[in-house]
C-alpha cells in the first residue's frame, strides 16, 4: 500500500508536468499579415516561421478560409455587402511550453515583427499570465504534497521493518557473541528486504497498472498528457523505492542492535 501511494505521487507529478506543458503549448499566437500580402507570400513566410526554434506547430488560414469560417459563424457572407473579402491571411502559432510566458513573448513578438509582411502579432496576454500563475501554484502544491507523502511512506516502511528486526534482536546478539561479522549478520536481513521489496513493488505496479487502465477506459484522451515513458518511469520508480527503502531501513535497524550492549536488549 505504501508503494502504491509512492507510485501515485510519481505518476501524479509526471502527469502534472505533462499537463502544464500541454496547456502552454495549446495557447496560440496569431500572426496577421498585411492586406497586400498574397496567399503564396504568406505561405512562404509561414514555412520560415515554422522553422523557428520556439514554434511547435502552425496553422495557416488563407483569406478564403477566414471568410468561410466567419460566414459560418455569423450566418451571412460579409463580402456580399462589402463587395470584397475583408479578411487577411493569418497564421496561428503554437509555442514550446518553455516559451509560453510573458518574458519570452516580448522577444518573440519582436522577432516576428521583423518580417515586413507581418502587420500585427496578437496573443491573449491575460490568459497566458493566468495559466502560468495557476500552473505555478499547482506545481508548488504538488511538490509539497509529494514531499509529505514520501516522508510518511518512508516512516511507515521504516516502522514495519524495525518491528521485524526488533523481534529477532536476540538472534542478532547471539550471532555477534559467537564472532560473526556484522556484514554476515546483515546479509540475510538485507536479502529478505530485497525480496520483500521486489514482491511488494510488483504487486504495487500491478495495482497501478489497473488504475491506469481504468483511467484510460474512462477518458481515452488521457493519452494526450500521459505517455508510455511516464508509465515506465512510474513502474521503475516503484521498483527502486521498494528495494532501496526496505534495504536502507533494514541496514539501519540491524546496525542499531549490533551496536547495542547485551544488557540493553532486555530494556528496549
Amino acid at each position: 500500500m505504501v508503494l502504491i501511494l509512492l507510485g501515485l505521487v510519481v505518476f501524479t507529478g509526471l502527469t502534472a508536468r505533462n499537463l502544464s506543458a500541454y496547456v502552454r503549448e495549446n495557447l496560440t499566437v496569431t500572426v496577421m499579415f498585411g492586406d497586400n500580402v498574397s496567399n503564396r507570400e504568406a505561405a512562404i513566410l509561414c514555412n520560415k516561421m515554422l522553422r523557428k526554434h520556439y514554434v511547435t506547430k502552425m496553422e495557416y488560414i488563407s483569406r478564403e478560409q477566414a471568410l468561410k469560417e466567419q460566414t459560418k459563424a455569423l450566418g451571412t457572407d460579409p463580402s456580399e455587402f462589402l463587395g470584397m473579402n475583408p479578411f487577411v491571411p493569418s497564421a496561428e502559432l503554437h509555442l514550446k511550453a518553455d516559451c509560453a510566458n510573458a518574458d519570452s513573448m516580448k522577444w518573440i513578438m519582436q522577432d516576428l515583427k521583423k518580417y515586413q509582411q507581418v502587420a500585427e502579432v496578437i496573443y491573449q496576454k491575460d490568459l497566458m499570465d493566468s495559466v502560468n500563475n495557476n500552473l505555478s501554484k499547482v506545481t508548488l502544491i504538488m511538490l509539497v504534497v509529494a514531499a509529505l507523502l514520501t516522508f510518511i511512506s518512508f516512516s511507515l516502511i521504516n516502522n514495519m521493518v524495525r518491528l521485524n528486526v526488533y523481534a529477532r534482536r536476540f538472534s542478532i546478539n547471539t550471532m555477534k557473541l559467537v564472532g560473526a561479522s556484522w556484514s554476515f549478520i546483515r546479509r540475510p536481513f538485507i536479502g529478505m528486504a530485497v525480496a520483500e521489496g521486489l514482491a511488494a513493488a510488483f504487486l504495487a505496479d500491478a495495482v497501478l497498472a489497473g488504475i491506469g487502465y481504468a483511467l484510460y477506459d474512462f477518458e481515452p484522451d488521457i493519452v494526450e498528457v500521459v505517455t508510455w515513458q511516464d508509465v515506465a518511469i512510474t513502474g521503475s520508480a516503484v521498483l527502486v523505492f521498494g528495494i532501496i527503502i526496505s534495504t536502507v531501513c533494514v541496514f539501519l535497524s540491524v546496525n542499531r542492535y549490533l551496536r547495542m550492549p547485551t544488557k540493553r536488549l532486555y530494556r528496549v
